[in-house]
């Protein structure tokens, strides 16, 4: 098995297999805090749009919550629900004001 050329680059030179594994475990918890920051930034500003099916605006949601939940972050899924249903009353006083006249 070979390192892609990219990626030997940015390894530091390690003889020793415990301070490599080391090293990959420092490196990959900043990975999953990064990760972390970008799912629950993703999630607290997702918004339906109407560009998709409200159906697949939650299936979104839910692949989000998922990911984060293999982080071992805890999403309230009842704050989730009430998101939703936010949106879903705005969508409808949007719909109302066009259909009106």
């Amino acid at each position: 098995m070979s390192i892609a050329s990219n990626i030997k680059v940015a390894l530091p030179k390690i003889d020793n297999v415990q301070e490599f594994k080391k090293f990959m475990e420092e490196r990959s918890q900043t990975f999953d805090k990064s990760l972390v920051g970008t799912l629950m930034s993703t999630l607290t500003t997702m918004k339906f749009d109407g560009s998709r099916t409200m159906h697949e605006h939650v299936m979104e949601m839910t692949n989000i919550v998922a990911r984060l939940k293999s982080l071992r972050i805890e999403v309230d899924e009842n704050s989730l629900g009430c998101s939703l249903c936010e949106e879903s009353r705005s969508l409808r006083e949007s719909c109302k004001e066009t259909w009106k006249g």
